[in-house]
């Protein structure tokens, strides 16, 4: 039984920081959900595990190449959250190359531009993976994606589907350009909305801002088109995730109708 105090253990911990991952290669995935993406779709080097988790989920532990059991200390150091679930897996990192994710004829992907906050970032890889996406591209400064939070928040999506991590936002303009996608910014202020804007159905490249300030006035200016949701109540604006959600299906459904 490891405790907190083992060296595998301590390791581990390391990689609830940004800079630690980035060194190592690996994160932290945390809980049942993301513990059975990992195994099935990632790369898994350890599954950390508590004895009454390894009971609740025998399926993911027989899966598991490698099993240590810990502690419910250790589980608590290992773990983000107020109530830890007692089972953390050690994976390879799953960002791509931005070249990689755009192969082939993506016919829809999600850029988010400057996004700061890991449960939205989360929270749109989960709603990007549902409305059948082809990448999401992470440009410019943003949350690391293999923070715990966001982990948590894709609820396994995180190994669905191709992930990138590309600080220079032109870069990734021009590459999605090249890839044959339009590029379609989501802006408060837009003439156009969903309800009209035709360029959604051919292949589209959602642009989507920080929360707090929206997208860059150079990238606003280079983006193909810019669209708003409309807005019908008495609320002043949407959440960056439930814009996304509401872009990213729109676009969808016509691609399928």
């Amino acid at each position: 039984m490891f405790t907190h105090k083992t060296p595998r253990v301590v390791a581990a911990r390391r990689l609830t920081r940004r800079s630690e991952r980035s060194a190592a290669g690996r994160f932290l995935a945390e809980g049942a959900q993301a513990g059975r993406g990992a195994l099935r779709y990632g790369r898994v080097h350890e599954l950390f595990v508590t004895e009454a988790a390894a009971q609740r989920h025998a399926e993911l532990v027989a899966d598991a190449p490698s099993v240590s059991m810990i502690n419910d200390r250790a589980a608590e150091l290992l773990s983000e959250t107020v109530s830890p679930q007692g089972i953390v897996a050690v994976c390879d990192t799953v960002t791509v190359d931005l070249s990689a994710a755009l192969t082939g004829r993506p016919r829809l992907v999600a850029v988010l531009v400057n996004i700061a906050d890991p449960g939205n970032a989360g929270t749109v890889l989960r709603v990007a993976d549902a409305a059948g996406a082809d990448a999401v591209i992470f440009a410019g400064s943003c949350v690391d994606v293999h923070n715990g939070k966001c982990v948590r928040a894709s609820t396994g999506s995180l190994f669905h589907l191709p992930v990138v991590a590309e600080p220079d936002v032109h870069r990734v303009l021009d590459a999605c350009v090249a890839a044959g996608l339009t590029t379609v910014a989501a802006h408060g202020y837009a003439e156009a909305d969903l309800t009209t804007a035709e360029q959604l159905d051919g292949p589209t490249a959602w642009l989507f801002g920080n929360e707090a300030h929206g997208l860059p006035e150079d990238v606003l200016a280079r983006a193909e088109h810019t669209v708003r949701v409309p807005l019908y109540g008495k609320a002043e604006s949407l959440n960056l995730a439930t814009a996304a959600a509401v872009c990213l299906y729109t676009t969808a459904v016509r691609h399928r109708s």
